[in-house]
């Protein structure tokens, strides 16, 4: 189930990068280099900071490189079929932001971290792809504007954890935490919930 969710975040963020970078009327490398930063930018910096070799540049996981370039041609391809950009590259988004939270999460859990600094990894996992995605488009990332965004990421590493606790099997843990940020995150958008913006008075 773990390899299966991962493998979708992947996609959907090569997805969510490909659409970013056709809005913005990139060539195709341009579109490419969007999708991958946007798929691998997160657990790059997770590994720089955990001070790993970089998940992507390993032989054994080459499939990761594989999949991100399957994403990418669906959106290539299939770009017309998404009829609502901005709709298709938020839901993109939105899953991948569930799903690769739960890959920081697990490799927290793998080093045998303590849970805080294992929320933080699956926070910057799930965040810092879009949040190089979003510079490299010169745009302002979600992460910085008043739409709940991390804190959904450390919200769903607290349920995560909470469900580990009660010893859920952990195919449903990873299907329920993923879920979870998912459904927030739609609903957050639904129903406009934000985080109140830090203003000086001048």
């Amino acid at each position: 189930m773990f390899k299966f969710l991962e493998i979708i975040g992947v996609v959907a963020f090569a997805m969510s990068g490909s659409l970013t970078g056709m809005h913005k009327k990139l060539d195709l490398f341009g579109v490419f280099v969007i999708a991958l930063a946007t798929s691998f930018g997160g657990g790059t910096l997770r590994d720089v900071l955990m001070g790993e070799k970089v998940f992507w540049l390993k032989t054994e996981n080459l499939i990761y490189i594989y999949v991100a370039v399957l994403g990418y041609l669906l959106a290539i391809f299939f770009h017309k079929k998404l009829e609502y950009f901005r709709i298709s590259l938020f839901l993109f988004d939105t899953i991948g932001l569930g799903l690769y939270t739960l890959v920081g999460l697990e490799k927290g859990l793998v080093f045998g971290l303590n849970p805080v600094i294992c929320v933080a990894l699956g926070t910057i996992t799930a965040c810092f792809g879009g949040v190089t995605r979003d510079i490299l488009c010169a745009e302002v990332p979600n992460l910085f504007k008043q739409e709940i965004y991390a804190t959904i990421c450390v919200a769903g590493g607290i349920v995560f954890f909470g469900l580990k606790k009660i010893n859920m099997d952990n195919d449903m843990v990873y299907l329920t935490t993923s879920l979870f940020i998912i459904s927030v995150r739609l609903l957050a958008v639904k129903y406009k919930w934000q985080i109140k913006a830090l203003k000086i008075d001048e």
